[in-house]
């Protein structure tokens, strides 16, 4: 019955990421609290960990959706703040390992303020102005009486547009990555969606590349993330989480867990105002699976070719598999 109600769940919400105007409808409609509204009996019984605190899973997912909604205006001021500006390199490295091409397709989950879609985009746009460029030069070493035959070419087999779908449960966060991206003139071949990591809003087999970045350890069911990533991906698709690690130095873990602990927390109530939220994003990161542990669960899940990549010295790990 259970397995029943979340089939029709999941075909009511769907979306395409291809219609803009059904995902401002998801937007503006669909509240990110109500996608556990039918499974919180079951999920009231089933225990899980809010930090250091044991709690149950319908209440962790309360009290994240309320710490994101409380730092939501201060998030990326944060960000830059707790890491130096680290934070940059390593979304930047991500978008270096991925190296999406023209016409790709991303969901961006727990993107919330945007910042890997906007790394996409801008890396897309970017590859797209090289092979203009290319294509110009090309066309300097053609005969006059060949260039009709290669706009032709050119404009039967370019790839399709590129787009970038930013999923979020919580609507504040999103909020504050569309201002960020009206103030940037990021608007085209970008969408903004209200969902659960946990049961997604779309159809099967639509994106070429899945990314969550520092979200993963927010969410209640890990496991049942993974399994909707692989079921949301094309055959071929690409699994890429970004997330807190575990430092193996053990002189640097002992830095790390005195910065982590002792500033994180007063920097989030000097710059935000709230000891609390970034108490528990600090204790959230203790309680993350290791580097080869995560691996596992993101093999067994069924991706393939599963590998990650330490920055930082293990500060931050990304992982990445393929779909077959």
């Amino acid at each position: 019955m259970a397995a029943s109600v979340s089939l029709l769940r999941r075909r009511l919400f769907r979306v395409s990421p291809g219609h803009s105007s059904v995902c401002s409808l998801a937007l503006s409609r669909h509240d990110g609290r109500c996608c556990r509204r039918f499974s919180d009996g079951a999920a009231g019984d089933r225990k899980t960990h809010f930090g250091y605190e044991t709690v149950s899973e319908a209440e962790k997912a309360t009290r994240v959706y309320k710490v994101f909604e409380n730092v939501a205006q201060k998030y990326d001021v944060m960000n830059d703040a707790m890491s130096l500006g680290i934070h940059r390199l390593w979304k930047d490295k991500l978008l270096h390992i991925m190296q999406p091409q023209p016409g790709a397709q991303l969901l961006d989950v727990a993107g919330g303020t945007g910042d890997i879609s906007f790394r996409f985009l801008e890396y897309i746009r970017s590859q797209q102005d090289r092979r203009k460029r290319q294509a110009a030069q090309s066309m300097q070493a053609l005969s006059w009486q060949d260039i009709p035959d290669n706009y032709s070419t050119e404009n039967e087999n370019g790839p399709r547009d590129s787009r970038a779908v930013v999923c979020d449960i919580n609507k504040e966060m999103l909020k504050v990555g569309k201002q960020k991206a009206d103030s940037m003139g990021i608007r085209a071949g970008l969408s903004w969606v209200v969902g659960d990591a946990e049961e997604l809003p779309f159809d099967d087999d639509q994106f070429d590349i899945y990314t969550i970045a520092f979200g993963i350890r927010n969410v209640t069911r890990i496991d049942q993330a993974l399994q909707e990533a692989l079921r949301v991906l094309k055959p071929g698709g690409r699994f890429m989480c970004l997330e807190f690690s575990k430092v193996k130095n053990p002189v640097l873990a002992r830095l790390y867990d005195a910065y982590s602990f002792q500033m994180i927390p007063v920097l989030g109530e000097v710059i935000a105002g709230d000891w609390k939220s970034y108490q528990y994003l600090v204790e959230s990161i203790r309680r993350f699976p290791d580097q080869e542990e995560f691996k596992h669960m993101i093999e067994d899940t069924g991706f393939c070719c599963v590998q990650y990549h330490n920055f930082t010295g293990g500060v931050v790990a990304l992982h990445s598999g393929f779909k077959l």
